[in-house]
């Protein structure tokens, strides 16, 4: 029978590779994510998880390490956090351009200045169109059902794409909550073992990573392009799959809290959706129809499925968590999605963003009853008066 455990996120996480039966695990410390290396390199050093734990001189090594690891065959994992994350930028393309679906579990933190351990959204978010599947869990016990289901997507052989598999630092990473552990042989039924179809094998050489002339680099982005075109379609089936077989009820790319009569919403991804869960209702009990919309995958971006749900309100605010300077809209990176998403439909809503949960700042309950003060008015009048507000730096809010 499936247990229920107490887990903070890392550790989630770890289980979850674990479960996965990830045979190559390479690592290099930086927290928060450095939690879920902890938690790997005890299970293989006790012998419950077989598997070659190498320890890389930087992050940049450990994701060589990763990708070469799935080249040969094997599954492999490794991760990192804010700057880490940052300086294995070199990598990433190549990964998804060969088309080796490893994982690299992210625990957010900001980017210096300041550094700081927490939240901040921005240091894999300046990864997002490297050609990886990207989303952040709210929940431990949502990292733990991510990272099995990242690799089931990113190694079906339609696919075949590496995944960030995010979550929040230290609101997700550090802080415990139940966690419903599956069987091994739930998850065996789930995930088949993995099979790339072109290896690094002597007996049959292929190219890996060559060097190219111009003209022939199109056609491998455009391969990549029609991969991900492919993916919304593959994540709906494997989602059907995940939920059938462990009994959850994940939506494929959206999560939708008490939306059915609400006249805004909040737009979230990440570990403050749970703050914003209570303060839609509490502002419910004030008689205020506030609602909250999920992002679960931030790549591939679910345009039609954001479109046809958020043209259902009056007004949209988008939570940032990440800074985009000198953007279109002069703030974070959801808007800009969010607009262009909306961008065809009759009638959209009127839409504004919010600079919350910057360097690993607490996005609390009062500043969501602000934000919601905004978007009532916006409700109210069909515009917005601004585009960006700096939380408890803009009048009001």
């Amino acid at each position: 029978m499936a247990k229920e455990m107490f887990l903070a996120g890392c550790s989630a996480a770890a289980y979850g590779a674990a479960l996965a039966r990830v045979e190559v695990i390479s690592s290099y410390p930086i927290r928060p994510y450095t939690g879920i290396m902890m938690e790997l390199s005890k299970l293989v050093a006790n012998g419950d998880l077989d598997a070659e734990f190498v320890h890389g001189e930087g992050e940049h090594a450990q994701v060589s390490i990763a990708y070469g690891a799935a080249a040969a065959g094997a599954r492999a994992y490794t991760g990192s956090s804010g700057v880490g994350v940052a300086y294995a930028m070199e990598c990433y393309s190549p990964a998804a351009g060969g088309r080796l679906p490893c994982q690299m579990a992210i625990a957010d933190r900001a980017l210096d200045p300041p550094g700081d351990f927490g939240s901040e959204h921005t240091d894999v978010m300046g990864c997002r169109d490297q050609g990886w599947i990207m989303g952040w869990a709210e929940t431990p016990q949502e990292v733990l059902d991510n990272t099995i289901i990242y690799y089931r997507i990113g190694e079906d052989p339609r696919v075949l794409l590496p995944q960030f598999c995010c979550q929040d630092g230290y609101f997700v990473s550090h802080i415990p909550g139940k966690v419903v552990m599956p069987e091994q042989s739930q998850v065996d039924e789930f995930l088949p073992p993995y099979k790339h179809p072109h290896t690094l094998d002597p007996n049959k050489p292929i190219s890996h990573g060559p060097q190219i002339y111009p003209d022939q680099g199109p056609a491998i982005d455009l391969q990549r392009a029609q991969a991900f075109l492919d993916v919304p379609a593959v994540i709906e089936e494997i989602i059907g799959d995940f939920n059938r077989i462990f009994g959850r009820d994940y939506s494929p790319f959206l999560d939708e809290y008490r939306t059915d009569d609400a006249d805004f919403v909040f737009f979230i991804q990440g570990g403050h959706a749970r703050t914003a869960r209570y303060a839609v209702d509490h502002l419910r009990e004030k008689g205020v129809k506030a609602g909250m919309v999920k992002l679960r995958f931030m790549r591939p971006f679910p345009t039609e499925a954001i479109a046809e749900s958020l043209s259902k309100f009056k007004a949209v605010g988008c939570i940032e968590t990440s800074t985009s300077y000198g953007g279109a809209m002069k703030g974070g990176n959801l808007i800009h999605e969010v607009r262009a998403a909306l961008y065809d439909v009759d009638n959209p809503p009127a839409v504004t963003s919010f600079m919350a949960g910057l360097g690993g700042e607490v996005v609390s309950l009062e500043e969501f009853y602000n934000m919601g003060k905004v978007l009532a008015e916006a409700a109210r009048t069909g515009k917005v008066e601004q585009y960006v507000y700096w939380v408890n730096f803009d009048h009001g809010v």
